[in-house]
């Protein structure tokens, strides 16, 4: 059975892994981390988990196959390393660094050991958005995110939030390399806050647009995808949306579908532990377009201070 430690339990872990996490136990020892010793009783008795640690040291000395990071962005660096040199490999929410010299060092060190790094991106593997991206060349392609008022400094909004529609457009392009793109940044501040940003890449039959607004007065995430067949959307992953000269027509998700299979979080799981247990899979999360998203976020920063 594989073994695979957890790291942070914090909101994110508990709300979008853990639920998942707990109906594997058949293929997998979870090992949760952390030194809260309150938190893993309660999550020891709420999903039945085994094995728990108290610190990074003692999960390292049971040499875990792969390990799940789910800590805060500035500490990614030191303890992605430690587990790739400990021949781990390692599952890490967005974004793996906010520095990108990091991430290639990192994702250099991955492919030197024969582990994988893999990006926590799941928007990639949400089903609605891989129907999108099924669907075939687009001339136009729009991904968007707001937030009703979100005050956050530049750089926190666009790794954070940002990261997300970057990739999810390079997804749904089948943009693996900026060899051919032509890129266009544009940042906007309100109070030393970021207060909308955008990004257009021009390719030769296509223009994708990445967009994010925080203060648009209501929450809501859009991909749409437009050629001469018809425009596609998908609106906060849970629908899909076809409208052409003879109307439109909408799909939903079956009302008992679980939020965390429509999210893509329990499908991109199940993909990296496959790939950790197979040799044969490949990494779910490129990481080509893992470093690319990473490096137009750190360009669109840049262009804050430009």
């Amino acid at each position: 059975m594989l073994k695979i430690g957890v790291i942070g339990l914090g909101n994110i872990a508990q709300k979008a892994y853990l639920p998942v996490m707990a109906g594997m136990q058949d293929q997998v020892e979870w090992i949760l981390c952390t030194r809260n010793n309150e938190k893993l009783q309660y999550l020891q008795q709420r999903y039945g988990f085994k094995k728990v640690v108290h610190s990074v040291t003692e999960l390292l000395e049971l040499a875990p196959t792969a390990v799940f990071i789910h800590t805060p962005t500035e500490t990614h660096a030191q303890l992605i390393e430690q587990f790739l040199q400990a021949g781990s490999h390692v599952y890490v929410d967005k974004p793996v660094s906010d520095d990108l010299a990091v991430v290639k060092h990192l994702y250099a060190l991955a492919a030197a050991k024969k582990l994988l790094l893999t990006a926590g991106f799941n928007r990639r593997f949400a089903p609605m958005n891989q129907r999108l991206q099924q669907i075939g060349p687009a001339n136009v392609l729009l991904v968007q995110k707001n937030r009703i008022a979100a005050d956050q400094p530049v750089k926190f909004a666009v790794f954070d939030l940002m990261t997300h529609v970057v990739d999810t457009t390079l997804f749904l392009a089948g943009i693996e390399t900026d060899a051919a793109l032509t890129c266009h940044y544009q940042v906007s501040t309100l109070q030393g806050n970021l207060d909308h940003c955008s990004l257009t890449l021009e390719l030769p039959n296509m223009t994708a647009h990445a967009l994010m607004n925080m203060h648009a007065g209501a929450n809501s995430e859009t991909a749409e995808l437009q050629n001469i067949q018809g425009s596609y959307r998908v609106v906060d992953l849970n629908s899909f949306s076809k409208r052409s000269p003879e109307g439109e027509q909408i799909t939903t998700f079956p009302d008992w579908t679980p939020n965390l299979q429509r999210r893509g979080f329990e499908p991109l799981i199940k993909a990296f532990v496959a790939a950790v247990a197979d040799p044969a899979h490949t990494n779910p999360v490129s990481p080509a377009s893992s470093i690319l998203t990473h490096e137009l976020c750190q360009k669109l920063v840049a262009a804050s201070t430009s």
